[in-house]
């Protein structure tokens, strides 16, 4: 299928500023101190035939990995290796680098001490340092990272990628020139040259630390959840959804009515988060996202680690031409988080998950409006914004078939799914099941109307196709390659002839198979040790684990089923069962969910197109979350009217 998309740019890069008349991807802008190029980032202009994979994008020097070309975290890390012989570790976001605290001397694997210096401090910047930006405006989601070069009284010049893709002036040696002034204070402070943009700091390689900064975390008490009710509490049948509509009426029948979950009191309760831990929440989601596809690519690149994914070895070239011909196809995805005291722990990726996203992305806020909740702001308020604006950059130019199973509940994520690509322009249409599918010419499937099937995005996981193929045809290897067809005048389309067809488009993509496989957070646990955000994870049970306690989890798992909980003394928890009791386990720290009003909270975060999207929360008087836990409101309130509040 002819793709539109102009570039088959890697979904971890992110595009800032471009000059009007940009070089070429790959141009030489210009050299700086040392002789190490600086190359145009201008991802428009790449060239789709000399870099047509994922891995055409990788920049590696000596067989050392540097970073995507030709991002700025590239460039700072190349800088770094071929003038000074270190670099700093692979990290999901520039800003990153500011907490990093150490470099690796590629010669013979030592460290060395980095130490970093909030903009405005008393210690000059200094050349062959690194500038940091703070993530917004002009360097939205990621930041931006800077090799300083030169420091004059009154400004600082630096080489940086992806920034401004022109070639420099004869004779320039430098990106760009940043103001430099002294603040009363004594110290040091640096201006963007742009008005939305921030400078963090500057972090330097040296054994003195003095006038570093210093670790400042934020008060405990606002990663804690609070619990609160209305003041007039309404009655448990009130009439705040319509009958008529289709979403609602399928939730309604869902619920048994129109309520949040079968105990009264959830209609008048909602749960609140500070500001901080939403900014933390955004982060983390964020962060995690480019993590996990890291992790993806690495897993891809390694037979022996792919094997450990139990995924049909005929599959695997599936797999791989998925991830080299459709990184930027993934349009959703939601990280299960523990918010504590202690800080903010993600669980797993739900990289191939449609559930949860009505209630956060309309359902809650219209909660909010009926029973005249104005406490604070609703963190979903964005979701329904930001999946239109996904799916009308997707590319698709055909029918969008939205395939489900028979079921209440995907029916009205579905219906849910299907208004936000209708407002985004695409023609969209439901099919339940395998209902209606027929054969077309050259094996193409037709749906009931006579419409091919070409573009799909779904409800139920890639697994459900994955069991059907284990099932179905286990014991003809060459069927399970997919070379031979089945007898299409006896036998109609079955699910894996739709989103396994060659030519067909789904979403989420085979890949994510991987990403959403609880086999990838030992992978990247080991590839981010230093990550806030992780648990310990391995795939054998190791002392440190037996010793913190642990959670036992199949690699391949739905909705929280055969998970087990192991205390410190390795006594059961907590359990629950279900049909993947035969997957291989992993085994993660044990981090349990914060207790709140008698109930285990779990924050969920939203990624759209890669990016933050929204929030929610799940509760359960157990201390695993289900299918059956309730979605109920959350919302997010000022630090300060945060900590003035008790749970009630």
């Amino acid at each position: 299928m002819t793709r539109v998309r102009p570039s088959p740019v890697p979904e971890t890069v992110m595009k800032h500023h471009h000059a009007a008349a940009p070089a070429p991807f790959g141009t030489v802008l210009g050299h700086g101190p040392g002789g190490t190029p600086v190359f145009s980032s201008d991802y428009d202009s790449v060239d789709r035939e000399a870099m047509p994979t994922r891995q055409s994008f990788h920049s590696i020097v000596d067989g050392v990995y540097m970073g995507f070309k030709w991002q700025c975290v590239e460039r700072a890390r190349r800088w770094m290796y071929q003038n000074l012989g270190y670099v700093f570790e692979d990290i999901a976001m520039a800003y990153d680098i500011f907490r990093l605290r150490q470099v690796k001397v590629i010669a013979d694997g030592s460290s060395l001490p980095l130490h970093s210096f909030r903009n405005g401090a008393l210690r000059l910047p200094e050349p062959g340092c690194l500038l940091i930006w703070n993530e917004g405006g002009e360097f939205e989601v990621t930041g931006h990272v800077a090799v300083v070069t030169e420091v004059l009284a009154d400004r600082v010049r630096c080489i940086e990628q992806n920034v401004h893709d022109s070639v420099w002036p004869e004779g320039q040696s430098w990106s760009r020139e940043l103001p430099l002034r002294r603040t009363a204070e004594g110290g040091y402070w640096l201006d963007c040259t742009y008005p939305d943009a921030s400078i963090l700091g500057w972090v330097i390689q040296s054994d003195d630390a003095s006038g570093a900064e210093t670790d400042l975390e934020d008060d405990p008490a606002l990663y804690t959840i609070r619990r609160q009710t209305l003041d007039a509490a309404p009655e448990r049948e009130v009439a705040w959804l319509d009958p008529a509509d289709p979403i609602d009426a399928n939730y309604i029948d869902l619920m048994g009515g129109q309520v949040l979950s079968k105990d009264p009191a959830d209609m008048h309760a909602y749960y609140c988060i500070s500001e901080t831990a939403m900014r933390e929440l955004q982060r983390a989601t964020n962060e995690l996202h480019r993590m996990f596809l890291h992790a993806t690519n690495h897993v891809l690149s390694d037979d022996a680690l792919l094997a450990r994914f139990n995924l049909p070895p005929a599959l695997w070239s599936r797999v791989r031409q998925s991830w080299n011909n459709r990184r930027n196809e993934m349009i959703t995805g939601r990280f299960d988080f523990a918010m504590r005291p202690e800080g903010l722990k993600a669980y797993e990726y739900n990289a191939d998950s449609a559930s949860c996203y009505m209630e956060a992305g309309s359902l809650l806020g219209r909660w909010a409006s009926a029973f005249g909740c104005t406490d604070g702001r609703d963190p979903g308020a964005r979701l329904h914004e930001m999946l239109v604006s996904a799916w009308r950059e997707s590319a698709i130019d055909g029918v969008l078939h939205i395939m489900r199973d028979d079921d209440t509940e995907e029916a009205y994520h579905a219906l849910f799914m299907q208004q936000a690509m209708q407002q985004a322009g695409l023609a969209c249409k439901i099919v339940t099941g395998v209902e209606g599918l027929r054969w077309g010419d050259g094996g193409e499937v037709l749906d009931a109307d006579g419409v091919p099937i070409r573009w799909v995005w779904k409800t139920w996981a890639w697994e459900t196709a994955l069991d059907e193929i284990r099932e179905d045809l286990a014991e003809d290897e060459e069927n399970l390659r997919l070379h031979r067809t089945i007898d299409r005048a006896t036998q109609p389309p079955r699910i894996v002839d739709v989103l396994l067809r060659e030519g067909v488009m789904v979403f989420e993509p085979l890949w994510t198979l991987v990403t959403s496989n609880k086999a990838i957070l030992p992978v990247v646990r080991e590839m981010f040790p230093s990550s806030r955000f992780l648990l310990n994870c391995a795939w054998e049970l190791t002392d440190e684990l037996r010793a913190a306690g642990y959670a036992a989890k199949p690699i391949v798992g739905r909705c929280g089923a055969n998970i087990a909980l192991y205390d410190h003394r390795e006594d059961l928890v907590a359990a629950t069962e279900g049909k993947f009791e035969s997957r291989d386990t992993i085994y993660q720290e044990l981090w349990k969910l914060p207790r709140v009003a008698g109930r285990n909270a779990q924050i969920q975060a939203f990624s759209v197109a890669g990016s933050f999207a929204g929030a929610g929360i799940r509760l359960d008087p157990a201390l695993i979350i289900t299918t059956d836990s309730d979605l109920l409101p959350l919302r997010v309130l000022p630090d300060a009217e945060f900590l003035a509040r008790e749970t009630r």
